[in-house]
Parts: structure tokens; sequence; C-alpha cells
């Protein structure tokens, strides 16, 4: 298409367009001009538009090699040099490709960074090394003020009340007072009626009291006057009842009736703050809207929290972490300090996965033991070491060692960090980082888990903890034949591992968190020296959601360093209950077993003291059966005095005593 020719009709166009126009007026002519002007501006661009069409043989496309290989021509020598271009060049479109998607070997700064932290954390896992960790907490709106969301409910919070809602029209005060005030009144009779049954002195007769027509429902109304008033006399219908009251709510789970519920409980606020010093309440929720309204914490409160209690409360501990022996050693301590009021609770603890054992302060678990077994549970005085020591049964070390477990654990924990995407690994710029000066990092990392990656992260350790469960099995068959225990439970997990993927699990958490008051996210900052070493450790934790109105942060800071550790409070603890100068570990199997001899000592005396009362050949089941018939129960209730219950106790010592004699003698 010629250009000139697009131009001439255009020429031709606007001065046909201009002579028909001339009679118009002057305001109609300025916009008719404008009008025609962006005509012909259109009109150009679409000519341009067209002019570049045009295919010319000197114009190439971009992604066209300017070292193509030109085989219109028969010259060897420039289609040798050509080729060489050509592979040249394609080796060069090679290397570019894998520098975008090889990570490995061509890593960005995402990638860095997670290779640099996993080389951290596997020294870290493999070397000796103790640890000072101290937690903070502090709580924050869920929803800040200024948000947009601000004012808003969540959505498991509406669905709930928009479920449970009830119009104030439904309810009548006055009428409720009146029928409770006869239900109790008519339940009084009774109670007057039944006892008069409960009085009958005469033993060898029978009375069978029933008071008729009487059925209290669960509101204290009367069954019966709910059946005449509600379905008329003789016209109850059980089905109709049951249907009511167990299926009657299912009707408001429709979308179309939460709507409407929810559209009812906004107009009620509305109306409920519209009226100035009103004192009606919110709309009725019932019970559960009131348990969510208690739940729910002000700004005030959540201040106020902070003020007087998170502000000074600390978590602290102290541990020593031995791999090869696969020991760990630590100190726990609860520390609540004001200016007025100073309060620390300490646990040791510590984890011996080669000998199978925990040890405890008794102090830790003594009162659960004195709620179930209050006669033996010895006084803090009477403990002859701080620490007690209790072990797995033989059974279950024989069919699965701890040590093996721990292996895969933490195998699995190292494998599963590996496989989640460089993205969710990233190198932090720390030169404002008070923390990381203190601790003289040079390089940070900064790991984000989320619920995906959380659940993601349970998914893989699972399958891997599997699989080195598996192979340790079939490294072992003389200990796993076909039908053992763990082999068959092995199998079955998995073959529950090929049904899903580790992901999917990130995703049952999202879902979780999605409706539930609950957060799994969680941010990790790993400070590292030059050389890669793990210097320290900074953890965030969010919990809570809309239902308590509050988010509650705990920053967790870890120190591994030696300096720290010696100048702690809580390691001359740590030193005096699992040093090399400690008390050795009462044995709590041993004295679970004496308790359990102690029971079985006693109820041997039981059995020895029915002996002693009579031969089992006096025993007749017919005269038993005939006493009992006519009123006598066989034995008289004067038997059971206070001074033949104290000659009892005395026969069972006997019993007691001549049971220990008869253990002894075999």
């Amino acid at each position: 298409m010629s250009s000139n020719y697009i131009n001439n009709h255009n020429r031709q166009h606007y001065s046909e367009m201009t002579s028909h126009h001339s009679s118009i007026n002057n305001n109609d002519h300025v916009y008719q001009v404008g009008k025609l002007t962006s005509i012909a501006v259109l009109v150009g661009t679409t000519s341009l538009a067209l002019l570049g069409c045009q295919s010319s043989p000197a114009v190439s496309s971009p992604a066209t090699s300017k070292n193509m290989i030109d085989f219109s021509t028969a010259d060897s020598a420039q289609s040798q040099a050509q080729g060489r271009a050509f592979n040249t060049d394609l080796t060069a479109k090679s290397e570019r490709y894998q520098q975008l998607f090889d990570q490995e070997k061509y890593p960005n700064t995402d990638n860095q960074a997670k290779s640099h932290l996993l080389s951290a954390i596997r020294q870290h896992l493999a070397t000796e090394h103790v640890a000072v960790a101290q937690a903070n907490y502090q709580a924050v709106p869920f929803i800040a003020p200024d948000s947009i969301d601000a004012g808003s409910s969540s959505l498991l919070r509406t669905i709930i009340e928009a479920y449970v809602y009830k119009p104030d029209g439904d309810y009548d005060e006055s009428d409720y007072e009146d029928r409770q005030t006869e239900a109790m009144a008519e339940l009084a009779a009774v109670s007057a009626e039944s006892n008069k049954c409960n009085d009958n002195e005469d033993d060898d007769a029978y009375e069978v009291c029933v008071v008729e027509d009487v059925n209290y429902d669960e509101n204290g109304y009367s069954r019966s006057d709910y059946q005449l008033e509600s379905y008329g006399e003789g016209n109850y219908d059980t089905d109709d009842y049951e249907s009511d009251s167990a299926f009657s709510k299912l009707s408001k789970l429709n979308p179309k009736s939460m709507i409407e519920q929810y559209e009812a409980i906004q107009m009620a606020k509305q109306q409920s703050e519209a009226v100035e010093g009103s004192q009606s309440s919110t709309p009725s929720t019932g019970v559960i809207g009131q348990m969510l309204s208690m739940f729910h914490r002000t700004p005030e409160q959540i201040a106020a929290s902070n003020v007087y209690q998170y502000q000074n409360l600390t978590f602290n501990s102290v541990s020593q972490y031995k791999p090869k022996q696969r020991q760990l050693q630590s100190v726990y301590s609860y520390d609540y300090v004001t200016p007025t009021i100073s309060s620390s609770i300490q646990i040791p603890l510590a984890f011996d996965f080669n000998h199978s054992t925990v040890t405890v302060d008794p102090s830790a678990i003594m009162p659960i033991v004195a709620l179930v077994n209050p006669e033996n549970t010895p006084l803090p005085n009477q403990m002859t070491s701080h620490t007690v020591s209790f072990g797995l049964p033989e059974s279950i070390t024989a069919q699965l060692p701890p040590a093996v477990l721990y292996d895969a654990a933490i195998a699995a924990i190292q494998s599963s960090m590996a496989e989640l995407a460089p993205e969710h690994f990233s190198a932090v710029d720390i030169r404002s980082d008070a923390f990381a000066k203190e601790v003289g990092a040079s390089q940070a990392v900064k790991v984000y888990f989320g619920s995906k990656q959380s659940g993601e992260m349970i998914g893989k350790t699972l399958k891997y903890m599997t699989k080195s469960l598996q192979d340790y099995v079939d490294a072992n068959p003389q200990k796993y034949p076909d039908g053992a225990m763990l082999k068959t439970a092995l199998a079955k997990v998995q073959l529950y591992n090929k049904g899903y993927q580790s992901a999917d699990v990130g995703s049952l958490l999202q879902l979780i968190e999605a409706i539930g008051p609950i957060s799994f996210n969680q941010i990790n900052y790993y400070y590292l020296d030059r050389s890669d070493r793990l210097l320290a450790k900074q953890q965030r934790v969010n919990i809570g959601g809309d239902l308590m109105g509050s988010t509650t942060s705990v920053l967790n800071q870890v120190r591994y360093d030696k300096s720290s550790f010696s100048k702690h409070a809580l390691t001359p603890l740590l030193a005096e209950s699992f040093g090399v100068n400690a008390k050795t570990a009462i044995d709590g199997n041993a004295w679970m077993a004496e308790q359990r001899q102690q029971k079985d000592r006693l109820q041997t005396a039981r059995d020895a003291r029915y002996d002693y009362s009579g031969s089992s050949d006096d025993y007749n089941d017919d005269d038993y059966g005939s006493d009992y018939a006519d009123g006598d129960s066989g034995y008289e209730a004067a038997e059971y005095d206070s001074a033949d219950s104290q000659d009892d106790t005395d026969i069972e010592d006997d019993a007691a005593d001549d049971a220990d004699n008869r253990v002894d003698r075999q």
C-alpha cells in the first residue's frame, strides 16, 4: 500500500469535510475541527502500522543469530568459519541458559545463603558445644488500630456468632422467671413425696413409689406442662419433639440463613451503638458468644499484661550438648523479677540416648507422684540425690534402640531443611543489628517458617525418619524377622507415606491456620562467622488469633559461646546436677518397682484376711439367698462398728506380716 496514496486520500477527504461544514457556527466549528484532527491522527497512526507490516529482507528478528550458516555458497573455508562461529554462539547460549536455572553450579544470593547455613548446621550438630538462651514475651493487638481490618471480625468468629445468634424478641424474661418459680415449687413437692417413700421403716415390705406425669427437661420445666401448652393434650408426638430438639438448628447452616443472621447481628450492633447512654448489651449470641467475648482481650488489657507481667518475665536455660555420647543436659528457669517480688522455678533435665534414660529434678515430678501415691512419696529432705533417673523398659529398647531413633531424627532434620526451596533463605544486612555485634557475627541468614514450610518440614522429617529406620531393620534381619512388630509398623507407615506429599502437610496446616485461632509462623535468624561457624540464633514465634484479640510474640535469643555459659547463674546448678562430681541419680525404675511390690504385698494381705474369716466350704449360696429374701442380709450392722473396724485393721496388718514372712521363707 503506497503512503503517498494514503496521504493524498486523507487530504482530499479532509477538504471535502471542511467544505461541507463551512456553514456551521464558530463553536460547532471548533468542536468539529478538534474531532477531525483526532480522526486524522488515528488514520495516520494506522497508516504507519500498516507500513510496519511490510516485510523487508534487510531487517532480521532479534532472536536470529548473526552467525547463521549460509548454505547458499559452496566455499568450504567460509562454511567452516561459519560453523565455528555457530558452535561458539551455541555454547555461549547454553552457558547463559544454565546460569539462569542451574542454581547448584551458578547459585544466586538465596542459594548461597542456604549453602552457608546448611554447612554451619552440620558442623554445629557434629561438634560438642554449650548454649545459653533467654526468651522474652510481648503482646500486641491482633489487628493494628490503623489497619483497614480494624473493627472487622474473623470469618470463624462471624460464622460462630451468626449460628448461635437469637434476636432479643425471642426472650421473655418475665415469663421465664414465672415458669422457673413454678418448676421449682413442683420439684419441691415431688421431693417431699419421694422422702415419704424413703422413710419407710418396714424392712419386711418393699414399696415402690412413683411420681406420675412429672418429667423435667433440661431447662427445669415440667414436661407435662410443656406438652399441654405446646402440643395440646393428647397430641404430643415424640418424633416431632426429637426432630425439633436435635435438628432444629441444622437449617441455619445453609448460606442464606447464615447471611440473614449475620445481617441481623450487624443491624442490632448498629442500633445499640446509636443509642446514647444505652445499657443494652450486644446482640445475644448465647453462652458461646459470652465465652468469645471473655477470651477477647482489649488494648488496655494487652498493655497491662506487658507492663505487669511480660516485662518482668523471662525464660532462661543453659545447655551442654555432647553428640558422641548422644547426651543433652540442660537447666531451665522460669523467672519473674520485680523490685518487690522475685520468683524462680528451676528444673534440671537431661537425655541420654545411648543408655535410654531421662534424668530430672525430683521437685518437678513429686507433686504428680504425690497425687497418685501420697502415702509413699518421699519428702525433699528424704531424697538422697538432686536428680532421679528413669529408663525405658528393655522390651522397648530391644525393639528400637533410642540411639538409632536419635540418629534418624538428626539426619532427617538436616535432609529436610536441605530440600526446602532457596527462596525461604535470605542473607540479611547486619550492620545495624545490635545482637549481631554482641556475638561478633560477620554474616546472618534469615529463614522464614510459615505454616506451609513448617508442615513441609514435618512431612519430610517423618518420611526421612521412616526411611532411616527401614534401612536399620533391613540391615539387621536377625533381630527383625518377618512378622516383627517394628517391621510391620514401618511397612504400614511406608505405605501411608506414598499417599501424600510433604507439601500436603503444609497445606493442611494452612487450612487449620485459616479457620482456627492458631499460628504456625516463626522467623529464624542464624548468625555465622566468616568460616560458617554458628555463633548464635534468634527466633521469633507469634502465637495468637482474632478470637483472643492479641498476638503474643516470643523472642528467643541463643548464644553458643563458652564465655556466656561460664558466667551464667544457672551453670553451677547444671554442674551440680549432671557434672563429674554430681551425686548419683536415684534409680527411678527401682523406686517404681518397690511401689509395685508394696501394692502386691497389700493385695496378698487382703487375700489372707479373707481366709481368716472362714473356710470357703462354709459358704452356702442357698443360705445366702434365703436370708436375703427374708430381708436379712446374713450379717448384722453392729459387726462394722468402729471397734471391729480397728480389729480388721489389726488383722490386715498381721496378715501382711505373715505374707512377708512367707515370701522371705520362700
